[in-house]
């Protein structure tokens, strides 16, 4: 089945944030210098979401040409660690806050407020020299933790050899979710390497034949954007399966939006804005931007699933 999304409305939330904002605790490092609309903010984003934020901050700044908003990049922990140490306001990642940071805040008597902005996944690339560009849910368990080890065992065909498997970062969301979601807390497989920056991954793809990589959809799902483009013309999309014995090609899913919102894609994950901020400042604005109606066109432009709004989707399959 193929599909296609058309466009769609999305719900204002900003209010919401907004008020949740208002006579809470103010921390030791929040000041009254700026509002929603205006001033300066840093923030710290998990840095697979690192192409739609960008899209973001930019927007809001032409916006609201008075706020400065300076976005750093960086693996999943080291953008917790900030939270916490109250090094920055806002942070971006894909998950929620932990029994151990939200006792934290607890004993801070701080109120942080969760917005999910967007369903995101994860998609498999490999080289576009590899035939074996469909895959199950159980076979990438196998590889992730060593028990498949050379592409012969994948399909019976040789000539790649052993099974290099790429991460973008030693502690990205990535590497949490396929350790959670995948492997179920099982060692990973020896043959395992950080590309150390999600284009860097593509790039060590795109030049070594018997390379698996894991990558965030969100730098491979604007196919209006020249990089992402470029990524496409490297690496293969692998389709996945969620079947043990999958029978027909379209049993296999790449990571499309449509297959993001349906819930088919096996790989899904959400995305999560977290402010610390004790008043209605600029890292709430943001937050409200964001999650409101023009923060979420610009979710659904990028190719990923806005996280408020209906969706239409249109089956273009001729019956």
């Amino acid at each position: 089945m193929r599909v296609n999304l058309t466009n769609i409305g999305t719900a204002l939330v900003a209010g919401g944030f907004l008020l949740a904002s208002c006579n809470q605790y103010q921390g030791p490092a929040e000041t009254a210098t700026d509002t929603p609309t205006s001033g300066t903010l840093g923030i710290s984003v998990d840095e697979t979401f690192e192409p739609i934020l960008k899209s973001q901050v930019d927007t809001f700044q032409k916006l609201y040409p008075a706020a400065r908003i300076t976005a750093t990049y960086k693996p999943e922990e080291e953008v917790m660690r900030d939270l916490m140490a109250n090094k920055i306001r806002v942070a971006v990642v894909s998950r929620q806050l932990n029994t151990a940071e939200q006792a934290e805040f607890e004993r801070l008597k701080i109120v942080p407020r969760t917005a999910k902005l967007a369903v995101d996944g994860l998609a498999i690339v490999v080289h576009p020299s590899n035939a074996d560009s469909l895959l199950t849910v159980a076979k990438l368990q196998d590889i992730f933790t060593g028990k498949i080890q050379e592409w012969a065992q994948v399909s019976g065909k040789r000539g790649l050899g052993t099974i290099n498997v790429v991460f973008d970062n030693n502690h990205s969301s990535t590497t949490r979710y396929v350790q959670d979601s995948l492997t179920k807390g099982a060692a990973l497989t020896k043959r395992v390497f950080a590309a150390k920056s999600n284009p860097a991954l593509l790039d060590y793809v795109a030049t070594h034949p018997n390379a698996i990589g894991i990558i965030g959809v969100n730098w491979i799902s604007d196919r209006d954007d020249a990089a992402v483009q470029s990524f496409l013309k490297k690496v293969r999309i692998v389709g996945v399966s969620a079947q043990p014995n999958p029978q027909k090609p379209d049993d296999y899913l790449q990571p499309y939006q449509a297959y993001l919102a349906l819930k088919t894609y096996p790989l899904r994950r959400e995305v999560y804005l977290i402010s610390r901020e004790a008043r209605a400042g600029l890292g709430t604005g943001f937050a409200s931007f964001a999650a409101g109606n023009k923060g979420q066109l610009i979710v659904l432009k990028s190719g990923l699933v806005p996280a408020t709004g209906q969706m239409r989707i249109i089956d273009t399959n001729k019956r």
